[in-house]
């Protein structure tokens, strides 16, 4: 099994996680708020902590084991039980429970629950143990990862690989349109998608590119990616109807929409798609020139192996920031340590090893076909990469990539945000302004009633 696996078992976790978590936390009180409580581990005594983690392939718990046999071998009186396949709500019942049973560590693929886990103390702050620990985060991670992994201040989680975007293309689809190199700019994006785009009556031979937001990965918080738009002001309010970028790329979108044949025809065709973690993706299967996806998708490609030569680079950026191409939007997984843990030292010894052990991370990322999440990591002469590979490798080392911040009520900002981008692309809302302002006040009622 390669990455597409591992991102289908990710999806349905995250699926089943959302509002499930945002109830069990919001009235739950767990945890500390400092470095949490101390353990024999320190002085040498036995200490047995358990781990939960959402991993549930054969490759996958085959390669977390390793690292953990690894780190028990050079800690041998800290003992790991690692539990896989544990979703995020399962987790946050065990935290308000507390008990022997509930995990010390606790690793999760919804890095829009951070908010969450940090305003309510389900995780404790890592800062004085990073300090403690002489490890400076910002030299250490990327700083979107870091950035997904800290809500207000207090980083109650760290990076544990990751995930990043780019520009997927047919080669063969470029060469009989004579197109030489991937675009840079959305303009010639723009071009570039329509000089792909075969025709076949109502419907189409080939598409160059399916920008609707139900088109897998095409969605707000990925476009946007490539904008780098503050979606929250100082005050903690939304920004999202006084930030010009988030107008202009619902423009950009909607742009491509009516440029590619419309709504309507597009998402007829759309509707032929296979499933995205198969081999009949549509990316796959030629129905579509050029895709965005992530890192994964090259593990999957090369176990399909489609008819045709395929290459990967950064996706485009809009014109007026053309001096930022090479970004992207990223994502990943998180691990933290339980604030009901009664086991923290040794807890944050494994937390430590995990996300800054470089080669822990290295054997990690070859092994799931993800991106490292240290520096270090990523400039590791043992990382097993390749030119389609490393496009995504440059997008976690570029300083311009980024992420969607944490909120108190996890990914419902996102969520909003995707409904007025469904609403604008299909025609139902017309006033894009009008649509931007009730989607921000909707988000700061949101938030106000979580906190």
């Amino acid at each position: 099994m390669h990455a597409t696996t591992s991102r289908r078992g990710r999806r349905t976790i995250v699926a089943v996680a959302g509002s499930a978590v945002l109830a069990l936390l919001a009235t739950a009180c767990t945890g500390s708020s400092g470095s949490g409580s101390t353990d024999d581990s320190a002085s040498g005594k036995d200490v047995t902590i358990t781990f939960w983690h959402g991993w549930n392939q054969d490759n996958e718990t085959k390669a977390i084991n390793d690292n953990i046999a690894a780190f028990e071998k050079a800690h041998p009186n800290i003992h790991v039980k690692a539990v896989g396949n544990i979703a995020d709500d399962k987790v946050n019942q065990a935290l308000r429970a507390g008990g022997d049973d509930a995990p010390d560590v606790v690793s999760s693929f919804t890095t829009n629950n951070v908010g969450m886990f940090c305003s309510t103390k389900a995780f404790v702050d890592l800062k004085p143990l990073l300090q403690k620990s002489g490890i400076d985060p910002v030299k250490t991670f990327p700083a979107a990862m870091l950035d997904y992994t800290q809500f207000q201040g207090n980083q109650c989680s760290l990076p544990l690989l990751g995930d990043a975007y780019g520009l997927y293309y047919n080669k063969k689809a470029f060469a009989d349109a004579g197109i030489a190199n991937p675009p840079k700019t959305f303009s010639e994006f723009a071009a570039d998608a329509a000089a792909l785009t075969v025709a076949d009556g109502d419907s189409y031979k080939q598409l160059g590119f399916m920008p609707l937001y139900h088109g897998y990965e095409s969605t707000t918080e990925h476009f946007l990616g490539q904008y780098g738009p503050t979606y929250f002001g100082a005050d903690g309010k939304s920004n999202i109807a006084t930030d010009p970028k988030v107008a202009a790329m619902l423009k950009w979108q909607k742009g491509l929409v009516d440029q590619l044949g419309g709504y309507a025809k597009l998402d007829k065709f759309r509707s032929t798609f296979g499933e995205e973690f198969s081999a009949k993706n549509p990316f796959h299967t030629g129905q579509v020139a050029m895709a965005l996806d992530g890192e994964w998708r090259t593990a999957s490609l090369a176990e399909n192996k489609p008819g045709f030569e395929w290459a990967t680079a950064a996706f485009p950026v809009p014109d007026d920031q053309a001096d930022t191409y090479g970004r992207g939007y990223q994502t990943g997984t998180i691990v933290g340590i339980a604030g009901t843990s009664k086991k923290q030292a040794a807890a944050w010894e494994l937390v430590k090893y995990l996300t800054t052990d470089t080669d822990a991370v290295v054997n990690f990322a070859n092994a799931i076909h993800n991106v490292p999440s240290t520096f270090e990591a990523l400039n590791s002469p043992k990382l097993v990469s390749d030119t389609n590979f490393k496009t995504f490798l440059d997008v976690a080392k570029n300083a311009h990539s980024g992420t969607t911040p944490a909120a108190v009520n996890g990914s419902a900002y996102i969520s909003s945000l995707q409904n007025l981008g469904y609403d604008y692309e299909s025609g139902k809302q017309a006033d894009l302004q009008a649509g931007l302002a009730a989607t921000a006040k909707q988000i700061d009622t949101d938030i106000a009633q979580a906190k």
